[in-house]
Parts: C-alpha cells; structure tokens; sequence
C-alpha cells in the first residue's frame, strides 16, 4: 500500500491552547519578581496525590485515498477510558527551583470504527481493547509575586516522557495487537494564582515539543521506528486546601500528538505499511493530595 507520507499536523485546539497560555506565562514571567514570597502556591507545589482519571480517547488512521482506500480515514478509535495517577511535585523554599513526576494507567474499551482491507470507512465497527501507560519527570523554575488580588507564579520547565498504548481488537482472526510507545521532550510553562485570603490555587500550562524513538509492534512483527513528529500539550487545575495538608485538586489536560507512516515491513508474505494517525487525549483528573 502506498501512503502519504506527510506528518498529521497537531489539534489546533491543543496548539491554540499552547500559544494562548505561553503569552499569559511569558507575561507572568517578564512582569514579576523571582524574590516575591507565594507561600499558597508554594504549598500547593510540594505535594504527593493520588488521582483518579477518566481519558477520552480519539485516534484516527488515515490513508489519504490511496491504497485502494475510499476516504481519507481509514480507521478510527474512540472512548472514554478509566485509570489512575500518583504525582509527586517539589518546589523549593528559597529559589523557586521546580521538580514534578508524574505515572498514570488506563484500561479498558473504545470503540473500533474501520473496514476490511480495501473496503468502505465505516462498514466494520467492532471493539479494541487499551492498556495505556504514561509517566514523566520534568524540571523548572518559578518566578512568583505578590499582588492586591492575591498571589502569582509563571513557571518554566523541560519535561520528558513516555507513552505506551497496546490495542487489542477483538473478533479478528488472527488476534489484532499493536503496541504504540513513543518518547517525547517538551518545553513548557505553568502559570498559577491564588486569590488573596483563599486556600484555592488556579494553574495552567502549556507545552510544545516533538517526540522520538516512535514505533509500533505488531502481531505481524516489528514495524519499526515512526519519525520525530511535533507534540502539543496543555492543562488546567484547582487545588484547594481542606485542612492543613491535606489538598483536593480537578485538572483537565489535552495531549496531541501523531505517528508517521512507517517503512515497508512484512506481513505473512505480502510487504505492507502502517499508516500515518493522530491521537488526541483528554484526561479529567480527581485528586486527592498531601502537602508537606
């Protein structure tokens, strides 16, 4: 099968996302000072929570037409998938200097929306299982400042991750398994408020990078490396504190990011590709979180 082989752009709801919270953080940043005392903010960053999460998933395939396929979409998958996450964030006293690690899992259904070789998008719906696994270590620093309204921090950090996705579709025969990983590397900023007198943090954070080692493993075999494409990614949060240490927080985070078409490899006897696609993620976050 012949593919296009240009990369799928990111969501430009995740990219304008991005650009919106990097001007309010470059202005944060710019317009305060790195000596300023936040400590509502500072104790909502020097927490461990435990997390529970809903992720809607939105994955797409796409031949462009070629191949012998009739739309642009070859494949489709979708869903709301259940899991959790631990997230550990330190910041310190003095400087400001930020740490943040992050592992989360999912497991459950989506819906497959696809067709047979060389048929109609749409006219195979069918089920997929997902095991899905995340974590990510990032570094930064805090600029943070005192105003009449309350308390500010714009935040820069780097962060790298990981991302591991294995989709089982079910009523094939054989049995369908692809294993999708890719790292990435990310830079990004966090902006943060507390309004004067309240318990309650507000956060946002936008990140742009690309991602490498890319591959997929198939029940067919290893299809191999998928190229560097970009990634988006952005977040909102509340944090408040109950009681002395002990903080419940609601985040939303959208991740863009895509695969490229990979090279030839085989398939029983015939030389096949897999295809360029898209994966867009939306994960609701509940947390519960012990400050020290």
């Amino acid at each position: 099968m012949s593919i296009n082989k240009n990369f799928l752009k990111p969501n430009p709801n995740a990219l304008l996302c991005s650009l919106k919270l990097f001007s309010l953080i470059g202005y944060l940043t710019v317009s305060i000072s790195a000596f300023a005392d936040s400590p509502t903010i500072r104790a909502s960053n020097n927490q461990i929570i435990l997390r529970t999460n809903s992720t809607k998933i939105d994955y797409a395939e796409s031949g462009n037409g070629l191949g012998g396929t009739n739309t642009a979409k070859l494949d489709t998958e979708s869903g709301d998938v259940p899991g959790y996450a631990v997230l550990l964030s330190v910041m310190s006293d003095e400087d400001n200097n930020y740490f943040a690690a992050e592992y989360d899992k999912s497991d459950g259904q989506t819906t497959y929306t696809g067709a047979q070789q060389g048929g109609v998008f749409g006219s195979l719906v069918n089920t997929s299982t997902l095991d899905q696994t995340n974590f990510y270590f990032r570094l930064g620093k805090g600029f943070s400042s005192d105003i009449a309204s309350g308390e500010s921090m714009g935040t820069l950090f780097f962060e790298v991750g990981n991302h591991k996705w294995e989709r089982g579709l079910s009523g094939t025969t054989p049995p369908s398994l692809d294993i999708y990983s890719n790292d990435y590397i990310v830079f990004g900023g966090l902006g943060q408020y507390s309004p004067a007198g309240s318990k309650l943090v507000l956060s946002a954070n936008a990140m742009w990078g690309v991602t490498f080692s890319s591959s997929i493993k198939t029940s067919n075999g290893d299809v191999g490396t998928r190229g560097n494409p970009p990634t988006t990614r952005c977040g909102f949060s509340a944090d408040y504190e109950f009681i002395k240490q002990l903080h419940g927080s609601l985040s939303v985070d959208i991740v863009s990011f895509s695969y490229v078409i990979s090279s030839t490899y085989t398939a029983g006897a015939s030389q096949v590709f897999s295809p360029n696609n898209s994966s867009n993620y939306t994960t609701i976050k509940l947390g519960l979180g012990y400050a020290f």
